[in-house]
């Protein structure tokens, strides 16, 4: 078949996507971007690429007429605290626009379970965008989800960053709160085995695992799994604003994503049927096999993708990061330092295993009072690390770096900041052909105070970035 894959560099889609081209389907993926689309390059040989904003009146004549079915994988979520909702309806009015002229059979939604007696901002909405869809000229199928553990997912990352930094929690009363987890893998096998199943044509499936179990329930089984111990006292007197805060500042989630999880997980939801499960003969995995599933991925550093990786973890979430991508001049403070290598591979793999775990090589304990103090004022902080230990791609979030360009064949890594500075900061690695590692730091200072910014960290860029060059050439 000839597939249409909205949201191809989203959590899902990115997992989806291989599992269609191994099924021989035709993928169309739609991006923002296609210098953002983190893919590697054999997989991107295989798919047709088309750049379209569903927040933008979309061009009718961008896709062919004899697409078979699509797949709605967008959200705007963690965009807004305010607005997502409007955002959300907006993209799928667009996206209905656009497949108007075509004979498209089937569009399968992925979205959230809702409970009849009590809703969230968040499931409103996603039932908004539901109502929206069933008015294309297609036949929609509804795939109702609970919450999402695997490796990359932000309800596993959140609940495992608080399960490993935390021994002792005080806790908002929404911990008591039931839902049922479903594993990322049964979600793929449900998107891949609805695709042309006219059984699921114009109606809507929840879609769980077996179990039901409160946040409570969940952080003490991850802690159970994990070897860790866990005691936690539950409290009344939480606010939905200080639980906000207390995600913020413990897991690597955003502000505004964290607002909009505590506002959904005070409202119970628990698959009312399981009639997609039988017809598709799928056996969905407990949360306990879930938990271990992501851990066997993450040790052995196959993440696919992190939820961490999209737009939304940025504190530039309605910016065009592609206006970054050439380094300007004029107007620039920079510190440039060369250093030549005897070895370029080894120094090019140490430059793409960058950050995260892997750290910045050189004076560590800094960057993590850099990236603390970066969280404190706001900022994405070093919270987000990177989803693989050895790959990189265009797009990927690194710590509180965004990458803007990665090419391995050409020696290049170009990093546009996303930490709180008063200003816009790059910093670009590169080998030359005489084997020459070149670190350069880039700041284009925003008023006075930016320039007084970077004239104060001088003396810390003076020996961290020499430092760090110096661990990268001599690998």
């Amino acid at each position: 078949m000839k597939i249409f894959l909205t949201g191809a560099n989203g959590y899902i889609g990115m997992r989806l996507l291989p599992i269609l081209l191994a099924k021989g389907h035709e993928v169309i993926c739609a991006v923002r971007s296609s210098d953002r689309f983190s893919v590697s390059p054999s997989v991107k040989r295989q798919v047709q690429i088309v750049e379209i904003d569903f927040l933008e009146e979309p061009d009718k004549n961008i896709l062919p007429n004899d697409i078979d079915a699509a797949y709605y994988l967008i959200h705007s979520m963690s965009g807004s605290t305010k607005d997502f909702d409007e955002l959300e309806a907006k993209a799928a009015r667009n996206f209905n626009t656009l497949l108007a002229p075509l004979n498209i059979k089937q569009v399968i939604y992925l979205t959230g379970m809702t409970n009849e007696n009590k809703t969230s901002k968040h499931l409103s909405s996603r039932q908004q965008v539901a109502d929206i869809l069933k008015k294309g000229n297609f036949a929609l199928t509804c795939l109702q989800a609970g919450i999402i553990v695997g490796s990359g997912s932000a309800s596993f990352e959140i609940i495992r960053d608080l399960c490993e930094k935390l021994p002792i929690m005080i806790t908002p009363k929404w911990v008591k709160t039931k839902t049922q987890p479903i594993a990322i893998r049964n979600v793929l096998q449900f998107l891949e085995k609805s695709l042309g199943r006219k059984e699921t044509y114009d109606d809507a499936f929840d879609i769980a695992g077996p179990d039901v179990l409160t946040y409570k329930d969940m952080m003490l089984t991850y802690c159970r799994i994990r070897g860790l111990k866990l005691h936690i006292l539950d409290v009344p007197f939480m606010s939905p604003r200080l639980s906000s805060y207390w995600l913020y500042f413990v897991t690597s989630t955003s502000y505004n994503l964290a607002v909009n999880l505590v506002d959904s997980m005070k409202v119970e939801v628990i698959s009312k049927d399981n009639r997609l499960t039988k017809l598709l003969d799928i056996k969905p995995l407990s949360y306990e096999e879930a938990i271990r599933a992501a851990f066997d991925k993450i040790e052995q550093n196959q993440v696919i993708s992190s939820w961490k990786d999209s737009k939304v973890s940025s504190r530039f979430t309605k910016v065009d990061l592609n206006q970054f991508i050439q380094v300007p001049k004029h107007g620039c403070l920079v510190d440039k330092q060369s250093l030549k290598t005897d070895s370029p591979e080894k120094s090019l793999n140490k430059i793409w295993e960058i950050g995260g775990k892997n750290g910045w090589y050189y004076a560590n304990n800094l960057w993590k009072i850099r990236g603390f103090i970066d969280k404190l004022v706001g900022g994405v902080g070093l919270r987000r690390g990177r989803t693989n230990y050895h790959d990189i791609y265009t797009g990927d979030s690194l710590d509180f770096w965004r990458v803007l360009f990665a090419d391995y064949e050409e020696k290049r890594l170009l990093l546009f900041a996303e930490m709180k500075i008063p200003g816009e900061a790059w910093l670009e690695f590169k080998i030359d052909k005489d084997n020459i590692v070149h670190q350069t730091a880039t700041f284009r200072p925003r008023g006075l105070f930016g320039r007084l910014y970077w004239y104060s960290m001088l003396p810390f860029h003076f020996f961290i970035f020499a430092g760090m060059l110096k661990k990268i050439a001599h690998a």
